[in-house]
């Protein structure tokens, strides 16, 4: 889920007491539940609901299979791309019909993508010239320059060509929308003229919870069927009858958001210090369970696109050498510097994180001061204090970084909110993005990795596994590496093709 972006939901306030769980998964007329940490912003694509999949409500012209590979969905197959890739055409699958009764013609397309492109994402889309229907199953996407990413990027939901009515979903996917209560939770049915076949789990609800600790307690009462949360939240449930856990690979991230235009956190000295105190491997072994690695830059060592020569390593002494010549003298009371390090109070892996950074920080004399807040209060300190954040996607290198780390981004709310600038790294990532050459771009997010790794942008704690325990057995559950932003995608997003096992 996007937790790092949207405000908690209201939840309430459970003791913690231990109860027996239900172990039967829910019959196919019951709601199968599924608990969530933050609440949706909107459940409209063109506003950016799940625009790499993971709605239940829409579909787009390509899906993603559980290796990341790209399939068509609403459209028929692959889309024929011109030579100079400023042309990409793609034909629609013939006889879908959103959830009102109408028919997906090439004019929801057109509109879908016309209107993202003013939309909080618009900038995912910034190289779509435009979109125009050829006739009702042909679509055209003109480019103002080769994107690569673009077949990626059209797994974003299509909806009817006008939109529909606010706060009444319309699209062509396996659940249709019945009901949102705001601060507690979203109601779909199974759409049973699916094109893809009606699911055979009959109506879903997606509860809202923001605290770990209140999720996995409400899991254990019966409340909710599924949920995701930290590895040491999650260890109740393991070898439980009736409910598995899955540990499911990732590129999500955790680590330190650095203010640039701050004294303290603005110092390349102490940023690196800060890097060469942290022991990460202690996190992972410990606060992540073993359920995740080592990250020392934002893409994953389990993708292509990863730069080896992008590493580390644990050296308090380095440390404080580096800080003794960058004039950072311990005080009486030993401390050489002190900042703030914010992270959202609900979330108990981020809390713990930022002691153990802490603690290990004090060890070379910097002092690091905690701030749990909620992201309402977060967001507005966010170019002045220091945050524990999230991110990280596995589908394309383009993703994520570019808005994270390009100058024009600074300040934008969570993109790029610790102002960082650097003329090369906006080089590489533009460069990345324009070209088809897979060898020029694999250089271009080699150079970039470095780059940021040289000025210590982030310091990048762990690639986290991410915890999954489901309430029943299921035929169709099948693991992928998962992106940050998962919400109802995830291990979930092919949750219309599951069915309870025999």
């Amino acid at each position: 889920m996007l937790s790092r972006l949207w405000p908690a939901a209201l939840v309430a306030v459970l003791a913690l007491t231990a109860c027996s769980a239900p172990s039967t998964a829910p019959a196919a007329d019951d709601a199968f539940v599924i608990a969530i940490s933050s609440e949706f912003e909107t459940l409209d694509p063109v506003k950016g609901y799940a625009p790499d999949g993971g709605s239940m409500m829409f579909d787009g012209l390509m899906t993603r299979s559980a290796d990341l590979t790209l399939r068509p969905a609403l459209a028929s197959a692959p889309p024929v791309v011109s030579a100079d890739g400023l042309s990409a055409v793609f034909t629609l699958r013939q006889g879908v019909r959103f959830h009102d009764g109408r028919p997906l013609t090439a004019k929801d397309v057109a509109y879908t993508y016309t209107s993202v492109k003013g939309s909080p994402i618009g900038g995912d889309y910034e190289a779509i010239d435009t979109v125009t229907a050829k006739d009702d199953h042909t679509v055209e996407f003109r480019l103002k320059h080769a994107y690569a990413p673009l077949t990626q990027r059209t797994t974003l939901g299509i909806v009817p060509e006008g939109g529909f009515p606010a706060g009444k979903p319309v699209g062509t996917g396996p659940y249709t929308f019945v009901s949102w209560t705001p601060g507690d939770k979203v109601v779909m049915t199974a759409n049973k003229d699916y094109w893809g076949g009606a699911p055979a789990i009959g109506r879903v609800v997606v509860a809202f919870a923001a605290d770990d600790n209140v999720r996995a307690t409400r899991l254990a009462a019966g409340e909710f069927d599924a949920t995701i949360l930290p590895p040491k939240a999650a260890a109740r449930f393991e070898n439980q009858r009736g409910l598995r856990v899955y540990k499911v690979d990732s590129a999500d991230y955790r680590g330190i958001m650095w203010p640039f235009k701050q004294k303290v956190t603005g110092d390349v000295a102490i940023r690196k210090a800060m890097s060469l105190a942290i022991d990460r491997q202690a996190m992972v072994d410990t606060i992540l369970a073993g359920a995740g690695k080592p990250a020392y830059g934002p893409i994953s060592p389990d993708t292509v696109w990863h730069n080896p020569s992008v590493t580390g390593r644990t050296d308090p002494e380095a440390a404080r050498k580096l800080l003794d010549e960058a004039g950072h003298k311990p005080g009486p009371d030993g401390i050489r510097a002190s900042f703030t390090l914010m992270y959202p109070a609900g979330d108990s892996l981020r809390k713990e994180l930022s002691l153990a950074v802490a603690s290990d920080a004090k060890k070379i004399g910097i002092d690091v001061k905690l701030a749990g807040l909620d992201w309402d209060a977060i967001e507005p300190r966010m170019a002045r204090d220091a945050l524990m954040m999230g991110y990280g996607s596995p589908y394309d290198p383009d993703y994520v970084n570019f808005e994270l780390f390009h100058s024009r981004y600074a300040g934008q709310g969570f993109f790029n909110p610790g102002h960082y600038d650097n003329p090369k790294v906006d080089a590489a990532l533009e460069k990345g993005r324009a070209s088809t050459d897979q060898a020029v771009r694999r250089q271009a997010y080699q150079d970039f990795q470095q780059l940021v790794h040289d000025d210590e942008a982030w310091t990048y704690l762990a690639f986290l596994k991410h915890v999954y325990v489901i309430r029943g057995d299921y035929q169709g559950v099948t693991p992928s590496v998962d992106a940050h932003e998962h919400a109802t995608g995830g291990l979930f997003r092919d949750l219309h093709t599951w069915k309870p096992a025999a």
